[in-house]
């Protein structure tokens, strides 16, 4: 589960953004720079995300990747930022996006962000539409290693919380970063180490690396 309003949790840097939103580095900082996400630790170079941003990172992933324009995204932002007064709104609503093959009255289908609140509403257009998104489940998935869990549902021991070591992602109910494990695990004797120095099971180095492996491939994507 995201993490509540309130303080900004967590501290990431682009690349560590990027790596649990599922894009690169970049992207995440023209997705800052634009609008749909904010830096909250730091608008300036170098950027700092907390977890709340990289939750709203994940939401927008989400959204493009179903056919949501980013000028449709930035517009409901900007609306739920007023009208919630927040500055992470689109993991804070309950967002709806018109399902394939539906049509809304004046634009095609899945290119409208929208709001379920008395019915469905089109933030944009204010036009009525159909069709659920279900977001919660959506960022909750950012706390079992982000996007790449999404990607692998079969992870189970990678664990991402804002108020351990910062934020990193780890090997579940351990204090041991996930990237160092699955680093380990690609060296001589590397597994035998983190089994008998770390305390760690194969099941846990093997998700360590399933989850690395994933994420070094999102730094060349940009969605």
């Amino acid at each position: 589960m995201a993490a509540p309003p309130g303080r900004p949790r967590g501290h990431y840097l682009a690349d560590e953004a990027g790596r649990l939103a599922g894009v690169s580095a970049t992207t995440i900082g023209q997705w800052a720079r634009r609008g749909y996400i904010r830096s909250s630790h730091s608008s300036g170079p170098p950027r700092i995300y907390c977890f709340q941003d990289v939750a709203e990172a994940m939401v927008v992933h989400e959204l493009i990747a179903r056919g949501v324009g980013l000028r449709s995204i930035k517009a409901a932002a900007d609306r739920l930022r007023t009208q919630r007064v927040t500055n992470w709104p689109l993991q804070q609503s309950r967002l709806l996006v018109p399902a394939a093959g539906e049509r809304s009255p004046r634009r095609r289908a899945r290119t409208i962000v929208v709001e379920q609140d008395d019915g469905h509403t089109d933030l944009v257009s204010g036009h009525p539409v159909l069709a659920g998104l279900d977001l919660e489940t959506l960022v909750a998935d950012l706390a079992r290693g982000g996007w790449a869990a999404r990607e692998i549902p079969s992870l189970r021991h990678i664990e991402v919380d804002p108020d351990r070591l910062s934020g990193r992602p780890v090997i579940r109910g351990k204090r041991v970063p996930a990237e160092l494990a699955a680093r380990m695990a690609e060296t001589p004797q590397g597994v035998d180490l983190l089994m008998h120095d770390y305390g760690l099971t194969r099941d846990e180095v093997e998700d360590a690396r399933r989850w690395w492996h994933a994420v070094v491939r999102y730094e060349q994507v940009a969605a």
